[in-house]
């Protein structure tokens, strides 16, 4: 992962960790429902959005160089791969 990419995500984990927090400290003092809804939004939000920038790079780095080297197994296990990334459903 290239340092730059790395540096973003980063930034956006933290961002992230100090949302939950205040999620945390938001459940500890009552705070309204709908307030901590909208939090709760707000980090499923930044989540997707990190998960973008996740997605965009392992198909630019490990998937493209894994259709390019003419290994036909390589080739198959990453279509596998990522139809499995793609089609997870969480229980």
């Amino acid at each position: 992962m290239e340092t730059d990419i790395k540096g973003d995500l980063l930034r956006r984990l933290k961002r992230i960790e100090g949302q939950v927090r205040g999620l945390q400290r938001m459940v500890e003092e009552d705070d309204y429902c709908a307030d901590l809804l909208n939090q709760l939004a707000s980090v499923q939000s930044a989540l997707r959005s990190t998960g973008k920038v996740v997605t965009r790079n392992h198909l630019e780095t490990c998937v493209t160089r894994a259709l390019r080297s003419g290994d036909a197994d390589a080739a198959r296990k990453t279509y596998d791969e990522i139809m499995e990334i793609l089609f997870r459903r969480s229980s």
